[in-house]
């Protein structure tokens, strides 16, 4: 299954809901999961944007879908990215 990397920001009405309640961000986890993404890592990090997530889906149309949804909430701007493992890379150079 293809892989992706996902920087997200916080709105003002992100931070409000992380501030209120930090345990939202593993429900959405488990929410993305049930779309059948698979969330192999997540950090918090610093800088311009807050999130940085490495997902597994079985293709970009089931990562399209995930980002309306979670995108239109409101709360969160997300940058998508395809990711190739380096190994499957430099398979694919040779």
């Amino acid at each position: 299954m293809p892989y992706f990397v996902i920087l997200s920001t916080l709105t003002d009405e992100g931070r409000k809901t992380i501030k209120q309640k930090p345990e939202r961000i593993l429900e959405v986890d488990k929410e993305i999961e049930r779309m059948g993404i698979k969330v192999h890592n997540q950090y918090a990090v610093l800088g311009p944007y807050d999130f940085v997530n490495v997902i597994e889906a079985p293709d970009i149309e089931t990562v399209m879908k995930m980002s309306c949804e979670i995108g239109s909430r409101g709360s969160v701007q997300l940058l998508t990215l395809a990711a190739l493992p380096v190994e499957e890379f430099i398979k694919k150079l040779k």
